[in-house]
C-alpha cells in the first residue's frame, strides 16, 4: 500500500473494528456516521457511542468515502486518540511533583489541529504543566495534531473537560488566576505572571466564548503594531506561554 492510502493510526473504518474498539479500552475521540444511516449495526454503536459521553456526528457519506481511502467503511468511522487523555487533577499534580507553581493552558474550541498541536508543543517547551481542551467543538488528539506537535503530545498531559467555564472555576478554587488572551484586555507586559496561572485561548475565528471570559480574573491583549489587528491563535499563545515563563 503507497503512503496516499495508508490509513493514519487514529482512523478506525468499519462496524466491527469501530465496535471493537468502543469495547476495548482505547481511547475514541468522535464517531462520524453517514446520515440517514440507522440500520441495527450502526445503530447499537450509536448508543454504545453515546453512552461513553463519545461525540457523534452525521456527515455526509462522501466525506466517508475520502477519509476510508478506498476502504468499505459500511456508513461508519471512529477517530481514536493518538494517547491516553489526562485529568486536570494529573496536571496539578505534576506541577506539584516539580515544586512549582501550576501553568496551565486552557484552549477554549481551538478547531485546527495545526493549532492545537504548535500550541501543545510551544507548552512543552515553555514548561506548561499540561493544557486543558473540550470535549466538543474542539480539535482532538489526532494523528495530526500529535505530528504538528512534533512529539511533545508524549509528553505534555492534555485534559478533555465536558465545560470549560466549570473547570476554570475549579482551578480557581485550587488558586489558579485565570488570564483570558482577548483584544481588549490590558498589555500582557503590565501583567505579573509569577503566580499559579491558567492561561485561556480563545477559539480561532470567535475568541474566547462569552460564559469563558466571565470567568477569567483578567483579560490580557498583545499589542498590534501593523494593519492586522489579530495573530495565529498558536503564535499568540506562544507568546502569552513565554511572557509566563519569563516570570517564574
Amino acid at each position: 500500500m503507497n503512503d496516499e492510502k495508508r490509513q493514519p493510526d487514529d482512523i478506525i473504518v468499519g462496524r466491527n473494528p469501530v465496535s471493537e474498539a468502543l469495547r476495548s479500552s482505547r481511547t475514541i475521540d468522535r464517531v462520524l456516521v453517514a446520515r440517514g444511516e440507522r440500520s441495527g449495526a450502526v445503530v447499537g454503536i450509536i448508543a454504545r457511542a453515546k453512552k461513553q459521553d463519545i461525540p457523534v456526528k452525521e456527515v455526509d457519506p462522501k466525506k466517508l468515502d475520502f477519509l476510508a481511502k478506498g476502504m468499505n467503511h459500511q456508513g461508519i468511522i471512529a477517530f481514536a486518540a493518538v494517547k491516553e487523555y489526562s485529568g486536570v487533577e494529573d496536571i496539578l499534580a505534576l506541577a506539584e511533583e516539580r515544586g512549582e507553581k501550576p501553568f496551565i493552558i486552557v484552549l477554549d474550541e481551538i478547531e485546527d489541529p495545526h493549532n492545537l498541536g504548535a500550541i501543545i508543543r510551544t507548552a512543552e517547551c515553555a514548561g506548561a504543566h499540561g493544557v486543558i481542551i473540550p470535549k466538543r467543538r474542539s480539535a482532538t488528539l489526532s494523528y495530526a495534531v500529535g505530528k504538528a506537535s512534533a512529539g511533545a503530545v508524549e509528553y505534555v498531559p492534555v485534559a478533555r473537560v465536558t465545560n470549560i467555564a466549570q473547570t476554570l472555576e475549579r482551578l480557581k478554587k485550587d488558586g489558579v488566576w485565570i488570564y483570558g488572551a482577548d483584544m481588549d484586555g490590558v498589555s500582557y507586559c503590565d501583567c505579573d505572571f509569577s503566580g499559579a496561572c491558567a492561561l485561556v485561548i480563545g477559539n480561532e475565528g470567535k475568541g474566547i466564548g462569552r460564559l469563558v471570559r466571565e470567568k477569567c480574573d483578567q483579560l490580557v491583549s498583545l499589542p498590534m503594531k501593523g494593519r492586522i489587528n489579530s495573530l495565529n491563535a498558536s503564535v499568540a499563545a506562544g507568546v502569552l506561554m513565554y511572557a509566563v515563563a519569563s516570570k517564574r
